[in-house]
């Protein structure tokens, strides 16, 4: 792998001494100086970008007395953009003949608006808020060719392990949103969708660590909100994706906007297929400490196709300048299918028992989602909102399970069948109030939830006499669940000279109701919670600053969670939901420091505890010999945490990205009357760096290290990923062709996850496909002036668990 990358690094030299040695044409000098419109001081620090079109070319920070310049530009037409932290950013157009000195260039403070830090000095890829962080997807050029998933391999915060399951801190207790609404493409396994939807229809993932009391208190790690919609304007304007993956399939997306005076339509959509085979999978499971030891052993190869498909439209109509009305329509649908031939070897005691088996499960998923949003604006200013929203959320995710047996020895079971018809519906109402001060910010609002789900579960054993399945009543059942919320909240938001204080709580109330229809009997829950919401951010000299946080977080579980469905799809393995489970509250704390010069520095140091928390445990059942899957709320939960951002532009043309997270995890829980505990050291490093070559070449390479998971009964390995990306303008700005290659040295990648009890350990192993090369085009067709406007608050439902990979 060295001999690789350094062939790719002295490549990248001479390409860099080429372009030195290019003949001299004649070039001129732009120059300036910066200063506080209010104090009269030089703006030290300011971040000065030289645009040609949509390009940034150069970048550059201006000295201790605000004085700045651009050395060897050739004439032509530019645009500078200069910005800095608490200041509003301002844009100069200059139509270069020769050597200009712009003189003072006056910068005015950015008054109530909140302070938002562009990190790169070109076009910026990570920006930082007092309560998140910010990845531009557009930004980055391995968008064109990368899926959502891969991109989030970039995302501070964020990190991807071998089995492609989405980690926040180092955590999968957190939530998904798309453009700040929940989608029901996502509620299930996200994972599947995530590494098939390519990047270039998404604009931007934001990383929520401290949410503000407005969003429901769902999610103990935070939110992670994908961002697809585009501002757009007047006329028309699209864009078509399509990607090639090998192993995988096809996909591509596509997004069409057309304005017209004060309505506005944006329809979009994208469909997929993602197929592979040969994935190995091996169970190892061995008894311990009991009267007769035995042992499961099993060797199996799997075939998955998926195939999804996804739109929607939006309609938005300004009835006046202070008021207006959204619609949306969001389908959705598709199938995971996955064939398993597997070989089973069971010992008990001097009892052998062997079996091949053939087993066939298919997911399937579909659903609308309907949204509505009414804003009222008021005269006086333009930030004084009130906003009315509806949304209904209709869903189905039936799952067959079709299990056969082979050459048998000592083994007797039936084929069975599993048919599990899941369906979902939900309703939100809520009402959001904002009204900026001089000085302070007031935002109140109230929702409702109510939610319903519904499991009918059969099992059906193959009967030879009669030659046919038969449902077999003491394994079949009917549950249905009833989750209503209701909640009110108040923030305060001051932002004073260097300071800026957010304030909040949000009050909830949570009544949960589940039926079992063949027993006839009720699971109740019902409980109220008040969730505090803190942050300060204090601005320093030199563009630095520093925030603290504090909130509270819920985890509540989710249908799929609470079913007591018992998926049998794996012979001497059953995994099934808890309709019991409740609530778990987390305590998260969080200081981050920030500096922001030519280059970026970001650091932050985390604490967060939870008790009653809700946990995976395995049961071995000696007298079955058989393993049970479920969750208990056993666990207490703490984790401190630090995590490192940062970005330097080596030149104005080479880029670099360096992050790193590190935890350490305490678990406690009590299993069977035992208690279990477990603790270690977790985390993830990321390089990403990229170079911009000359008449539209773009090269990027990434590397990312992830350490291995620490869970209550066990853990996972570590995981690494490697990738090389270049793209190239065909028509500039217009149509571009991409292509990656991941993980060049190693075609499959071990996923491997231990688990032990008092009465057993147990190894699973998964080859997932590794090495993959992409290619993709993407076409950008149109011409808009004028912008859209969209209601600037909607319904954002964070409040169930993101689904367990």
């Amino acid at each position: 792998m060295t001999k690789y990358l350094l062939s790719f690094l002295i490549a990248l030299q001479c390409s860099l001494n080429v372009i030195s040695l290019k003949a001299q044409e004649t070039k001129h000098l732009i120059a300036g100086t910066v200063i506080d419109s209010l104090t009269n001081k030089p703006g030290e620090f300011f971040t000065i970008a030289l645009k040609n079109d949509s390009a940034v070319l150069k970048s550059t920070i201006s000295d201790q007395q605000g004085k700045f310049s651009f050395t060897g530009i050739r004439s032509g037409k530019y645009t500078l953009v200069i910005g800095s932290i608490g200041y509003q950013s301002r844009q100069i157009v200059s139509n270069l003949k020769g050597d200009v000195n712009l003189g003072t260039i006056n910068m005015s403070a950015s008054g109530n608006k909140l302070d938002e830090v562009a990190i790169t000095g070109s076009k910026p890829l990570i920006k930082q808020e007092p309560d998140r962080i910010t990845y531009d997807i557009q930004a980055d050029p391995e968008s064109k060719v990368m899926s959502v998933m891969d991109m989030m391999r970039k995302v501070p915060l964020l990190s991807v392990d071998a089995d492609d399951n989405v980690k926040l801190k180092g955590t999968g207790n957190y939530r998904i949103l798309i453009n700040g609404k929940p989608s029901g493409i996502l509620t299930r396994d996200p994972k599947e969708y995530l590494k098939s939807m390519p990047a270039a229809g998404v604009q931007k993932i934001e990383v929520i660590t401290t949410p503000p009391s407005k969003y429901e208190s769902e999610g103990l790690a935070g939110i992670i909100n994908i961002m697809t919609s585009r501002k757009v304007e007047n006329g028309y304007n699209g864009n078509l994706n399509f990607r090639q993956q090998f192993p995988g399939g096809p996909s591509g997306n596509m997004n069409v906007t057309v304005k017209h005076n004060k309505l506005g339509v944006n329809l979009y959509g994208g469909t997929g297929i993602w197929k592979v085979d040969g994935i190995k999978l091996t169970d190892n499971r061995n008894s311990r400490g009991t009267a007769v030891p035995s042992s499961l052993n099993s060797l199996g190869f799997q075939k998955i196709d998926n195939k999804w498909a996804w739109g929607g439209g939006e309609v938005s109509y300004e009835i006046d300048s202070l008021n207006l009305v959204t619609v949306e329509i969001n389908p959705y649908g598709g199938h995971n299918q996955q064939d398993l031939n597997n070989r089973f070897v069971i010992t008990d005691g001097d009892l052998r028992t062997t079996y091949d088996m053939d087993s066939r499960t298919r997911y399937e998923w579909g659903g609308t989602d309907y949204t509505f949003n009414f804003q009222k604006g008021f005269k006086n200013k333009k930030e004084h909102l009130l906003t009315f929203s509806y949304k209904f959320f209709d869903s189905s995710e039936p799952q067959l399970n079709d299990v056969m047996f082979n050459n048998r020895v000592n083994f007797t079971g039936p084929d069975y069948k599993q048919d599990n018809i899941s369906k979902s519906k939900e309703q939100t109402a809520q009402i959001d109030y904002i009204n900026p001060f001089k000085k302070l910010i007031f935002e109140a609002g109230a929702k409702a939830i109510l939610r319903n789900g519904q499991s009918d579960f059969k099992f059906l054993n193959f009967n030879q006499s009669q030659n046919d399945y038969l449902i077999d009543p003491a394994q079949s059942n009917r549950y249905s669940n009833d989750q209503n919320i209701y909640g009110i909240y108040n923030t305060y938001t001051l932002k004073l000279k260097d300071w800026t204080m957010k304030a909040g709580a949000r009050l909830e109330g949570t009544y949960v109701t589940g039926n079992f229809e063949s027993t006839n009997s009720t699971v109740k829950s019902d409980y109220f919670n008040l969730i505090p919401s803190v942050s300060v951010n204090r601005t320093l000299k030199n563009s630095q600053s520093i925030s603290l946080g504090f909130t509270q977080r819920i985890q509540r579980p989710a249908i799929w969670d609470l079913n007591p469905f018992v998926d049998k799809s794996r012979p001497n393995f059953e995994t099934f939901g808890n309709p019991n489970l409740e609530a778990t509250l987390s305590n998260n704390f969080e200081l981050t420091y920030s500096n922001f010069k030519k280059g970026s520095v970001n650091l932050s140091l985390s604490y967060n505890f939870a008790n009653n928390t809700q946990q995976q445990v395995f049961e071995y059942i000696e007298s079955l010999n058989l393993t049970r899957i479920t969750s208990y709320n056993i666990g207490k939960n703490k984790m401190l945490g630090t995590n490192a951002n940062f970005t330097y532009p080596l030149t104005d043309k080479w880029n670099m990205n360096v992050s790193a997270n590190l935890n350490h995890l305490w678990l406690e829980g009590v299993i069977n009357g035992v208690n279990t505990k477990n603790s270690g050291i977790t985390g993830y490093a990321n390089l990403n760096t990229s170079y911009k070559f000359e008449k539209q070449w773009k090269a990027s390479l990434s590397y990312n290290y992830g350490a291995p998971d620490v869970l209550l009964q066990g853990k996972s390995n570590y995981y690494y990923f490697i990738g090389l990306s270049g793209s190239k303008d065909i028509i500039k700005d217009k149509l571009t062709f991409s292509a990656m290659v991941a993980n060049p040295f190693q075609q499959f990648r071990t996923f491997r996850s231990y688990s032990e009890g008092v009465n057993f350990t147990q190894e699973q192993t998964r080859d997932n496909p590794f090495r993959r090369v992409t290619l993709g085009l993407n076409w950008k067709f149109g011409k808009l002036q004028g912008a859209i406007k969209k209601s600037e608050r909607s319904i954002t439902n964070d409040d169930t668990k993101k689904a367990s990979n």
